[in-house]
């Protein structure tokens, strides 16, 4: 069955990011060195506690500032967090082709507020979706099932109409054990290989 209705992850498949940058200018105004500030930032339980909405970007700065000495504002930490993203262009036309051939497409995203403020403003492409689940609105990162069932009930869709683009294996089982097509990303090459086989892209499109 060709997939009615594709959903793309957001980092690492439509947007490239390192949080190295943000922590390297937080070090330099703070007590602990940027890999520490990093490894704080991306896996402890804070960036989880902050993408699941148990905590918002106050109490996270809060808590970077206690942990790591910074000198800053919240204001400043956006302003780093913000620089960390570089688009994917060719993932990019990928979807600008999809939407051209009027293909609903959604984004499923593990992200948080500072991000999608972000994208929002410098992106322009990020406007062109059907519609958006963002963890820390919902509660619930992949690859919990919740974060699946909000995308279906706004799809309206669910099973093989649905074909889902994530570069984390587990975040492409969940939703292969849901009966979702889907494709583990790991280069656009041969993620639009596939499209094309599944006669979403044209063979003759450039890419």
């Amino acid at each position: 069955m060709v997939p009615q209705i594709v959903v793309f992850d957001l980092g690492k498949v439509l947007v490239d990011f390192d949080y190295g940058i943000a922590a390297r200018r937080i070090a330099a105004r703070g007590h602990m060195p940027a890999g520490e500030v990093e490894a704080f930032m991306c896996r402890s339980w804070l960036l989880v506690g902050y993408e699941t909405g148990e905590i918002d970007q106050k109490e996270f700065f809060a808590q970077v500032r206690a942990a790591t000495g910074f000198s800053g504002t919240l204001e400043e930490v956006a302003g780093y967090s913000a620089d960390i993203f570089i688009p994917i262009e060719t993932m990019i036309d990928v979807h600008r082709q999809l939407h051209a051939r009027e293909i609903p497409t959604y984004i499923l995203s593990n992200t948080n507020d500072l991000a999608i403020a972000h994208i929002r403003r410098n992106f322009p492409f990020f406007s062109h979706f059907n519609g958006y689940a963002f963890s820390y609105e919902h509660g619930a990162m992949k690859p919990s099932p919740k974060l699946y069932e909000v995308v279906e009930k706004m799809a309206g869709a669910a099973g093989e109409r649905i074909l889902f683009l994530d570069d984390r294996e587990e975040n492409t089982a969940a939703g292969t054990a849901r009966g979702w097509q889907t494709i583990h990303h790991q280069s656009a090459q041969e993620t639009i290989r596939i499209l094309k086989q599944m006669s979403l892209l044209s063979e003759e499109e450039p890419t």
